[in-house]
């Protein structure tokens, strides 16, 4: 199979044949036709993730396709189903999974980073009867390979965590895949949402998600501004880029009793990352991680998918193929983003 491949962090990216791959005891093959480009696969390319431990590696983590192979033991699935997955797949025996908490599974595998991920034809998915999600047939699979990451830890991030309610103000820091999702669910459930990016075009498609004010991170005081705009502070914030200026700004644009989700993972800093702890113990805020979704919460999310409620397609940016992929995953962290870019690895 054809598959991007890296043979050191930070270095140079390759498109190459390597051997396909069997699928395990408990698990499938699934022959990928989508899979995002996020910016988590660019902290598996710069080494910041521990999982990851054996070079060459594959990434790739958020993706959609079609069954190849099913591995001895599976139930649920055959060669054929259209299926999508959670990043996060947990071991399907444990506590956390049997009350449908898989995303905490202290035994869990992540494709792209415990394993070869999805930036390849062929991806290997462990555990399938206990995290194989069925993709309906009036749900793309462009828009399905978003559901395992970006849109799904949103939902989590603003419906699980957070629990925004109607007549919310939110902040959304970050208007890429994961911000973008957000502010359209937390516009879906009643809450009005300001947004923040550096990039205008993000901002753009921010409006278009539903966000009713947004801010250029300019250099401007963004907490005053959010304050300015909401009457007193958001009550509900999500840092959805990870660095201690963006996470300094949500929480600090939020009002006293406010909630704020971390989703945006951090790099490796020294003594770090520093969040504005005082302010949280003085105003009592609610600090809260999220980290992506369980499978056994996805039917609910894609049950307004279905109805449109939910509208992740329209998140869409473009579709690029293998030798796009590889050149633009360096850049991740740096290059301006107004929309979800997804790879076909079917295409070049």
């Amino acid at each position: 199979m054809r598959a991007i491949q890296l043979d050191e962090f930070t270095g140079p990216v390759h498109v190459r044949d390597v051997p396909d791959p069997t699928a395990p005891d408990g698990g499938v093959v699934v022959r990928v036709h989508a899979t995002g480009l996020c910016l988590s696969d660019w902290h598996a390319w710069a080494g910041h993730d521990p999982d990851i431990t054996a070079l060459p590696h594959v990434p790739g983590h958020e993706l959609a396709g079609v069954v190849d192979q099913v591995g001895a033991g599976v139930t649920r699935w055959h060669v054929g189903d259209r299926v999508t997955v959670p990043f996060v797949s947990g071991c399907g025996t444990c506590h956390w999974c049997r009350t449908g908490q898989a995303q905490v599974c202290p035994d869990q595998t992540q494709p792209g980073f415990t394993h070869w991920g999805s930036y390849a034809e062929l991806v290997v998915l462990h555990a399938a009867d206990a995290n194989l999600v069925a993709v309906p047939h009036d749900v793309t699979l462009e828009t399905a390979a978003s559901l395992g990451c970006r849109f799904a830890t949103a939902y989590r991030a603003v419906v699980g965590r957070a629990r925004v309610a109607p007549g919310e103000w939110v902040v959304v820091v970050g208007a890429g895949g994961v911000g973008l999702s957000a502010v359209m669910i937390a516009v879906a459930r009643g809450a009005r949402v300001v947004a923040v990016d550096r990039n205008p075009a993000a901002l753009d498609a921010a409006r278009r998600a539903g966000a009713e004010h947004t801010l250029l991170a300019d250099g401007r005081d963004v907490p005053a501004a959010v304050h300015d705009l909401t009457g007193g502070g958001a009550h509900v914030s999500l840092d959805a880029v990870g660095s201690e200026p963006t996470c300094a700004d949500a929480v600090l644009s939020l009002r006293r009793r406010g909630r704020h989700v971390q989703v945006g993972l951090f790099t490796p800093v020294d003594g770090g990352p520093r969040v504005p702890l005082a302010r949280a113990i003085a105003w009592e805020l609610d600090l809260l991680g999220s980290h992506g979704m369980a499978a056994a919460d996805y039917p609910e999310m894609l049950d307004l998918v279905a109805t449109g409620a939910l509208r992740p397609q329209e998140l869409l940016d473009r579709v690029v193929g293998l030798h796009e992929a590889a050149a633009l995953l360096p850049t991740m962290d740096t290059a301006p983003r107004a929309g979800m870019v997804v790879l076909d690895p079917r295409r070049d």
